[in-house]
């Protein structure tokens, strides 16, 4: 082994080539150690980066969307709201329409309110399509409470015709069977179901419609 300058050549080489290290002489202990807390370093700079600005907003944000889920839940769990009939009155008519305002009492036998912002019936006498509502009203049943909901239902004019002669026909047992079917729109608990049926007691006489 020569010398050139101060790098070692071979001795069949002159001083125009230079002759490898080992690859341990170049990579030592020292030097390894070095690059794997470089690694080391690098990883944690990512982390640090994925837990900071929008990343840790995104991760409150699925918190709490996991929060309000499961209040949600718990909503659900609860029993269903309890709807009758607390009255009928009938109201102006337009036409060959007839149109009644139908009082529903609410009651809520759950622990947590239930707020509503619209309601909707259906009606069926005998079995039949009879009349139906909307509301837009705005409210909320207590915890425990009640209220009451108040809905206009028009009777078309054919529906009224048919159930004139289905009256007719029941004069003999005084009775008439009706489905009441509606929901409660709004809040948190979502869509509201609700049926309530049994019997319509008439007159002796019979029914006159208004």
């Amino acid at each position: 082994m020569k010398l050139c300058g101060n790098w070692p050549v071979s001795s069949e080489h002159g001083c125009g080539a230079r002759s490898e290290m080992p690859f341990g002489a170049r990579h030592g202990p020292v030097q390894w150690m070095t690059e794997a807390a470089s690694f080391e370093v690098q990883v944690m700079s990512f982390f640090r980066a994925l837990l900071s600005g929008r990343s840790v907003r995104l991760a409150t944000f699925l918190a709490l969307v996991a929060l309000t889920l499961n209040g949600c839940a718990g909503l659900f769990g609860g029993d269903p709201v309890r709807v009758n009939v607390a009255g009928i009155e009938p109201i102006d008519s337009q036409g060959f329409e007839m149109r009644f305002n139908v009082k529903l009492r609410v009651q809520n036998p759950n622990d947590s309110a239930v707020s509503f912002n619209g309601v909707s019936l259906d009606l069926e006498l005998n079995g039949k399509p009879f009349a139906s509502g909307v509301s837009d009203q705005v409210g909320t049943v207590p915890r425990y409470g009640e209220t009451i909901v108040n809905v206009p239902l028009t009777v078309p004019a054919f529906a009224a015709v048919r159930q004139a002669f289905a009256f007719v026909g029941a004069t003999e047992s005084g009775q008439i069977p009706y489905i009441l079917r509606g929901k409660l729109a709004g809040g948190l608990t979502g869509t509201t179901r609700f049926i309530d049926q049994g019997t319509l007691s008439l007159p002796s006489a019979g029914m006159a419609l208004p």
